[in-house]
């Protein structure tokens, strides 16, 4: 098991959630945490405790980003008009490697962010390796022509375990994928509830 995957699945066992809702995830056998301690009883969170469990649970839903570009992007969210929460969820998707996720071109965020660093991916013809790049609305992203017969690409397609969100314009006979539009909130299809409001309230504090 790779070092990504065993991080993976150690970020669903101690958020005590499927947060990407796959079917191998270890919660489907153990709904308990990683750890010699974690199958002790768990202590009712205080607030601050259930803001900083809903920071890291989206902060690992895309990939495990790093504390300092999390908070980049919540900055941004802060200045930008409209609702705070709403507004870093919008920013989040527009991730590079989260598009190309939500596309099915590959299986896993984590997956999606080694696919961008490996140069197998276009943004109106031109190459980006930046997992973090932000695309705009109309822009086409694209599985480079010598890559688009993986396995990893064909075999993600093929998974009935997720749809492609509407924001989205996908052509998999060409691997191509249109960003129509920034999402909210509710147009996102989390398997688990996500509450950036708590998010907000954490930075706010914090």
């Amino acid at each position: 098991m790779t070092k990504r995957t065993a991080a993976k699945y150690k970020i669903d066992r101690r958020m005590g959630e499927n947060i990407w809702g796959r079917a191998k995830s270890p919660l489907n056998k153990r709904e308990y945490g990683p750890g010699q301690h974690g199958q002790r009883r768990k202590n009712k969170l205080s607030d601050f405790g259930t803001q900083l469990r809903a920071k890291q649970k989206l902060k690992g839903y895309y990939g495990d980003v790093t504390e300092k570009q999390f908070r980049k992007v919540y900055a941004e969210a802060e200045r930008l008009r409209g609702d705070t929460g709403e507004m870093l969820i919008g920013l989040l998707e527009r991730r590079l490697d989260a598009v190309i996720y939500r596309a099915k071109f590959v299986p896993t965020m984590f997956a999606a962010r080694q696919f961008v660093n490996h140069g197998h991916i276009l943004v109106n013809g031109k190459r980006v390796n930046i997992a973090s790049f932000r695309v705009k609305e109309g822009d086409v992203v694209e599985v480079r022509a010598r890559s688009k017969q993986l396995a990893i690409v064909l075999e993600s397609v093929a998974l009935t375990e997720r749809d492609v969100p509407d924001y989205i314009e996908v052509d998999h006979s060409k691997m191509t994928a249109k960003f129509v539009r920034q999402p909210g909130l509710g147009d996102v299809p989390y398997p688990v509830q996500m509450e950036p409001n708590l998010v907000v309230e954490y930075y706010a504090k914090n």
